[in-house]
């Protein structure tokens, strides 16, 4: 067992449940941990203002990688400015590529304040991710299922390669940082860290990569992994 010095989180579907509500037993143990020292990294695929709210209201210090890895950010570093990572224009050539077959009758719609992306271009999940793929199958784009949302990244980042720059950014030992996800787009992310954890409600593939599944869904899991792990209660 790794000595756990910071712990890694996604939010959607981790930390919230299924209608992306903040579990309260999540949100008590990442407090728990912040106020015995273990820094807390907020990880997801949405946006970093997003990323900033949630860290601000749950009170975790630990910085963020945000839209899959794209983008990082930490308060006091790079003059407060987030540090881009991923290529947009990987995925607005997809996109004007899907655009120009479908036209007006696209049936991938932008999700809502997608000026705010700067490493990615993010789509409703109104349909199965296969046929995404499948269209964009000889682009330079990676195309993730996060469960709540498709998401068009430049396959050179993840949260995993999010995550390790972060770590170099604010002299982490990335071995010694618990990963906890749920799904597709948590699957590099979880690789790159010391300790893998996937919550009960998980991707039979995160699964099978973590070094621990826990018995309990959601935020209910991350409090179970953090008491078991880091306070080994």
């Amino acid at each position: 067992m790794v000595k756990i010095e910071a712990i890694a989180v996604d939010v959607d579907g981790t930390i919230t449940d299924g209608k992306r509500r903040i579990c309260h037993s999540a949100l008590d143990a990442l407090r728990k941990a912040e106020a015995a020292g273990i820094q807390v990294i907020i990880a997801t695929g949405n946006i970093s203002h997003f990323a900033y709210a949630v860290a601000t209201l749950v009170g975790t210090s630990g910085g963020l990688v945000c839209e899959n890895g794209g983008v990082i950010y930490q308060d006091g570093y790079n003059n407060n400015a987030v540090i881009v990572l991923g290529d947009i224009s990987k995925a607005q050539k997809a996109y004007d590529f899907l655009y120009d077959k479908f036209g007006d009758e696209i049936p991938f719609k932008i999700v809502e304040g997608a000026d705010a992306r700067v490493s990615e271009i993010t789509f409703y999940k109104n349909m199965d991710s296969e046929p995404l793929k499948e269209l964009l199958k000889d682009f330079d784009v990676e195309v993730y299922d996060s469960g709540f949302a498709l998401h068009l990244t430049d396959p050179d980042v993840d949260k995993g390669t999010g995550l390790v720059e972060l770590a170099k950014l604010l002299d982490y030992n990335i071995e010694n940082i618990m990963c906890i996800g749920d799904s597709e787009n948590d699957i590099d992310f979880l690789a790159a860290g010391g300790f893998k954890v996937a919550v009960a409600n998980a991707s039979d593939e995160l699964k099978e990569l973590a070094d621990y599944v826990c018995e309990k869904k959601y935020g209910d899991g991350v409090a179970e992994a953090i008491d078991k792990f880091v306070f080994n209660e």
